[in-house]
Parts: structure tokens; sequence; C-alpha cells
């Protein structure tokens, strides 16, 4: 099940050797709130990414139960009525489904999927999501690997439940492993660091969702010193040989604060007519929500198209509100954050090894084989 803003989805299926998905239902409990409101009042002040005139097509049309039987736009409601809605197919916003299958056997898949693709349903995508296009080629799926919407890259997909429990076991050991590239502003340094530190919210944004990376403090003969909030600096070590490591004595900022740990490294920088642009390596030595993002963010190098992390996170709040300006446009570069999984190695069932490496469609922005930037 996932939530659409106040609604719950769930799936009818039927189907004896391919699995298919038939009907899409989503479901929804009237609130005390609502008690003595009409259907379509309702509905118009609880949902209001369809209007008064549309909601009234879908309650013609029958697409709209109330206890099970059609709804009628005048009936009033009681609280604890549940309401299902069977949306059409094109209510769904358009996607890039050009994704690709990189490697196949009869247990799994590995898959590269564009930017701007989900992965799961939810909000208002369903047919237009990597799950259901798996669903209706493959059969049933179970998706191993996650990647956000705008992200794009190296999936893994599981074809029956005993590959599905094997990957995550996997998974919870630690031993799929996943590198990421990334387009950021700002010359970020040739060499790597470990970024070692703590998520926590964004008291400073207007979108709660939104994280901060607050690093620990590290040391080292080769440092990188960012000063990212104004009269403090946290030191990162550029070893020149060895294993990144991690100092890990500082204590939770708060209650709450996920620790992190992150392997970054600087691949490339572009000078561009806007200001540099650096190509990022990012490899994951934990898996936390926007981790990549946030940590590159809060170190001072947005990632490029990142409507949360970037430059403005205005961008996001004008984005869902669909009133992003055409200056905005033009400085977030790119219509999807510039995130890529680019490299995947795991084993299989059977002990082998397997890895999987894919380029990102704006690896071309920056050239690697120079670096701008010296440790």
């Amino acid at each position: 099940m996932s939530s659409m803003a106040g609604w719950i989805l769930y799936v009818r299926s039927s189907g004896v050797y391919h699995w298919s998905v038939t009907e899409r239902i989503i479901e929804s409990l009237v609130g005390p709130e609502s008690e003595g409101t009409t259907l379509l009042e309702h509905l118009c002040r609880r949902f209001t990414y369809c209007d008064r005139a549309q909601w009234q097509i879908f309650l013609d049309d029958g697409r709209l139960l109330v206890d099970g039987q059609p709804g009628n736009a005048d009936q009033r409601l009681v609280s604890g009525q549940r309401l299902e809605f069977m949306p059409p197919s094109d209510l769904e916003p358009a996607v890039d489904a050009s994704f690709s299958i990189v490697y196949e056997t009869s247990r799994l898949l590995v898959v590269n999927k564009p930017p701007l693709l989900p992965i799961h349903p939810g909000g208002r995508f369903f047919a237009h999501t990597l799950w259901y296009l798996l669903t209706r080629d493959v059969g049933k799926v179970h998706i191993a690997t996650r990647l956000d919407r705008e992200t794009s890259g190296l999936v893994l997909v599981a074809k029956d439940a005993v590959t599905a429990r094997h990957l995550q076991e996997q998974q919870s050991l630690g031993a799929i492993h996943k590198t990421y590239l990334a387009l950021v502003h700002g010359n970020f340094p040739a060499g790597w660091m470990s970024a070692w530190g703590w998520l926590v919210p964004d008291r400073q944004s207007a979108v709660r969702k939104k994280r901060h990376f607050l690093p620990m403090l590290a040391s080292g003969s080769n440092c990188w010193s960012h000063p990212w909030t104004p009269g403090c600096a946290y030191q990162y070590a550029f070893p020149e040989t060895g294993t990144p490591d991690h100092t890990d004595h500082n204590e939770p900022p708060e209650p709450g604060a996920e620790s992190c740990g992150t392997v970054l490294t600087g691949k490339g920088c572009h000078q561009a007519a806007e200001g540099p642009r650096s190509l990022v390596e990012a490899r994951l030595l934990t898996g936390r929500t926007h981790q990549i993002r946030a940590t590159l963010y809060s170190l001072g190098f947005p990632v490029v198209g990142d409507k949360l992390y970037g430059l403005d996170d205005g961008f996001f709040l004008r984005f869902i509100d669909d009133t992003l300006t055409p200056e905005d446009i033009s400085r977030l570069v790119l219509p999807y954050q510039a995130l890529h999984c680019a490299s995947l190695e795991f084993k299989d069932s059977d002990g082998n090894k397997l890895e999987f490496s894919v380029q990102a469609t704006w690896a071309g922005m920056v050239n690697t084989s120079e670096h701008e930037n010296k440790s």
C-alpha cells in the first residue's frame, strides 16, 4: 500500500501464468470534519489535484464508491464511511519509460532506469512506474534496490520470492555495493574524502522533509576545510593513500539524528558560463534517505537540477505548485536531479559475483580527463 494525499492505494489482480494488474483502487475514510458535507464538496476540498468539473465527471462515470455503492454528488457523508476511487490511467503524468534491461536470468533482472520514472506506485503514479511496466512485461517482480523518481541508473529486481529474500539479506549485510555519480555546482576538490556525520531536519527550510548534514570532526595531514556555516569550519581528510576511515566518537547532536557516511571523490570539473560544475563519485557507507544529496548540499556543492537540495529549495515549492518560472528552469539546468547509480556489485544466490556499470546521460557535461582543482 502507498498513500496518495489521504487515499490508500491497493490493487485487484488476476492471472494464472503471468500475474497481471487489472484495476487500481484508491481508498479513503471520511473524517469527522467532513460529517454532513456532500460527496462532491468533500472531494473538491480534500483532493485538489482535480477541479469540480473533473470530479463530477468521475462521479457520473461511476468511478467513486461510497461503502461499496456508486456515489452521488449530492449525498451527505457520515464519518467513517469508506470512499473508493478508480482513476483512469490518463490521469497519471507522462514519464520517460525508456528503461533497458542490462542483465536477465530466470531469477533476477538488472535494469537501467531513466530519470523521471517512478519505481513504485504512489501519489498519481501507478501504470507509469517501473514496477508496473516490468510486471506487465515479465510477470510479478520484487524491486530489491530503489532509486528516487528523478534519479537514474541501475536497479536490481528479483523475479521470485526466494531470490527477493536472498537479495534482501545481502542488502541488510551491506553486500550489495552501489556507486553513484552526481553533477554538482562548484569546484569539488580532486581526490576523495570520507564524509561522516549526522542527518538532521533542516530547520532553515520551509520544506519539512528536507535534511541537513552535520559533519563529525576528522583530521589528517591533507585536509579540506569547508565553512558551511559562518564562523565554523569542519576538517575532512584527503589522504594520499590508504582506505577511507572515520571518527564516530561524536555524540548525536539531537534526538533522532541519523549517522551517515559517504565516500566522495572528485572526478572532474568544468567551467560553465554560469559557474563551475564538478563530477563527483559517491559511495554509500550507510543508506539513509536523501543521504548523498543532503551531504553534498550541506558541504556547499548542491546537485545540478535538484529542486530540494539544489541552489534554492524554493524550486521545490514552486514545482509542486506548478509555478516554476523560466528563470527557475534556466538555473536548474536539467529537468531532473543529476544523480545516477552508475555501478552495481552483488552476489547471486549461487554465489557468483556480478558487476555492472552504465553511464549517465549527462556525464558528457564534465570532462573527466582534466580536473581543474588541486587537492
